[in-house]
């Protein structure tokens, strides 16, 4: 399961980033078929910074985690990433700042509320899945880039997804009302509350992604794009690949998409679940997979 959500997570990411303005099933397969290695985005790249900075550690620290996305964007800053972490990054640099007090200065200091917290949570979700201190590690290793209470609501509440996930026996029947409940009542948001009861109406009324997609929204706002995540594992939560496909191929944030719903396809149903011909070529698996071990052996 930890090995699941974590490649499970970056194969959804590389996936996604093929299905930008590729909304076809076909196309998109053999686009995905033709192209080794997978590569992921700053979405993987910031999951793998938590992972790191919690396993080396041994506790969520939120300077340390600052510090380790802020080495990883210097390493690799042609990931992806949006602007938000490249001027909080910037700020700590030229004024020796904590890396939290940059990030409330974004959006005239409101903060941001993007996906960018949730896209990057399983980790968090894996290491804290039977924690009392789940919901408080997620805010905390949301606060570094996303001070605004929507963007850091978001991120607990996924990561609450990607928590039950863990916890569940795949092989008994999908506790879909109870899942939806608990994620409801991990929002804080009014924003994230109402979207999460969006998503367990429309599962519950047999919605077809398309209909979700527009109700939902899935753009980078965390709260249009989130729930749309969990709608996509929800509607296909015994199939890895179509969880995957539910989530990308329906416009919108096309690579974030992906890596949320299947970080929580992935703890749901393990490693074996990802299709052998997408994990065996995706970029730095062994890293992603010893990060995933040693978040098992934290989370004991």
């Amino acid at each position: 399961k930890f090995l699941g959500g974590m490649v499970g997570s970056a194969v959804g990411d590389a996936i996604g980033e093929l299905a930008f303005g590729m909304s076809e099933r076909e196309p998109l397969l053999q686009l995905v078929a033709d192209t080794d290695p997978l590569i992921w985005t700053d979405d993987t790249a910031m999951a793998i910074g938590i992972a790191e900075s919690l396993t080396e550690l041994g506790h969520l620290d939120p300077q340390a985690l600052g510090a380790r996305f802020h080495e990883n964007y210097l390493h690799e800053p042609w990931r992806g990433y949006a602007s938000g972490p490249p001027y909080i990054f910037r700020a700590v640099g030229e004024e020796d700042i904590p890396y939290v007090e940059a990030a409330r200065r974004l959006f005239g200091g409101q903060g941001s509320l993007g996906n960018g917290a949730a896209m990057r949570i399983a980790p968090i979700g894996l290491a804290f899945h039977a924690s009392a201190d789940l919901d408080a590690m997620a805010r905390a290793s949301a606060e570094v880039t996303h001070a605004h209470p929507v963007g850091q609501d978001g991120a607990a509440v996924l990561a609450s997804a990607v928590a039950q996930a863990t916890a569940l026996d795949p092989a008994q029947p999908f506790p879909r009302e109870d899942f939806c409940r608990t994620l409801i009542e991990a929002g804080h948001t009014e924003e994230i509350v109402t979207r999460m009861e969006m998503v367990r109406d429309l599962v519950g009324a047999g919605a077809g992604p398309a209909e979700a997609a527009d109700a939902i929204g899935r753009a980078v706002a965390v709260h249009e794009s989130m729930p749309f995540a969990v709608y996509a594992f929800l509607r296909h939560p015994d199939s890895f690949e179509e969880c995957l496909l539910t989530a990308v191929l329906n416009g919108g944030d096309c690579d974030t998409l992906g890596a949320m719903a299947c970080a929580v396809s992935g703890a749901y149903l393990g490693l074996e679940a990802v299709p052998a011909a997408w994990r065996d070529k995706l970029e730095r698996r062994a890293d992603i997979e010893d990060l995933a071990r040693k978040l098992t052996a934290l989370s004991g």
